[in-house]
């Protein structure tokens, strides 16, 4: 195997290391709360707990028509992307010419192979995408039902376990939806990362790290993050005052 091979296959495992390693790291943060998508389902809870407590719900229905909206969007993208990757598949020797004509790409001896395992590298990411997201759109229609059925004020009033079971598992179907639009957007990210690639594999080893470093900014250190978190923070502790009076008098 010859050493441009061998950094080529160096750089494609870096990319899986990064890519998984995050999506593990960012799931078990989820579950510690200390994450972005945690904070957003907080706030799902609290949504679904005031579906109940209005009569009408064409609002909430209309939010989440928008959140299935953005997803058809990107899960629509990613078919014409698809479709010209497959396109570029036909003119590999094209594509390898033009790269050819930079001033810093290295020309090969099988550099006209490694051009077709970019760009199935780069199918295989939009095929998933594609299926991460129409499964969130799946899900966000399953939320649609959740909140056609909400129990009426009265009725939850009545049931207080009804509310409950009402509450988690709507904000869990929602939650399941914004994981899986996560998946898939992440995927949009990382495909940004391979095309560094088509021209060195070191650029490729620093476009991975440098997604991964924007995701992780984004996801635990954004403003959204720290706004949210905030808000949720002010909640939690007005609840503690009203509830100390009550332990203080017994």
């Amino acid at each position: 195997m010859s050493d441009y091979s061998m950094i080529n296959l160096l750089a494609f495992t870096w990319f899986c290391i990064v890519w998984v390693g995050y999506a593990s790291f960012a799931k078990h943060q989820a579950r510690k709360g200390v994450n972005l998508s945690s904070a957003l389902n907080r706030q799902r809870l609290n949504w679904m707990e005031q579906v109940i407590g209005r009569e009408h719900r064409i609002m909430d229905a209309a939010l989440i028509a928008n959140l299935e909206r953005n997803t058809s969007f990107l899960a629509s993208t990613s078919i014409l992307v698809l479709a010209g990757l497959l396109t570029a598949l036909g003119i590999v020797g094209s594509i390898d010419s033009v790269l050819q004509s930079f001033p810093f790409y290295e020309v090969k001896e099988n550099s006209t192979f490694w051009v077709q395992v970019k760009i199935l590298m780069l199918v295989v990411i939009y095929v998933y995408a594609f299926f991460a997201l129409t499964w969130s759109m799946r899900q966000y229609g399953f939320a649609s039902v959740m909140i056609g059925s909400a129990p009426s004020p009265e009725e939850a009033q009545l049931q207080p376990i009804l509310k409950e079971k009402y509450i988690y598992a709507s904000a869990k179907v929602i939650d399941m939806a914004g994981h899986a639009y996560n998946y898939g957007l992440r995927a949009y990210y990382f495909s940004l990362a391979i095309l560094p690639w088509f021209v060195s594999p070191w650029l490729f080893i620093a476009s991975s790290t440098l997604v991964v470093i924007v995701l992780y900014m984004r996801e635990f250190h954004s403003r959204p993050y720290h706004v949210i978190h905030d808000y949720i923070n002010y909640i939690d502790s007005c609840e503690s005052k009203k509830d100390s009076p009550d332990e203080t008098n017994q």
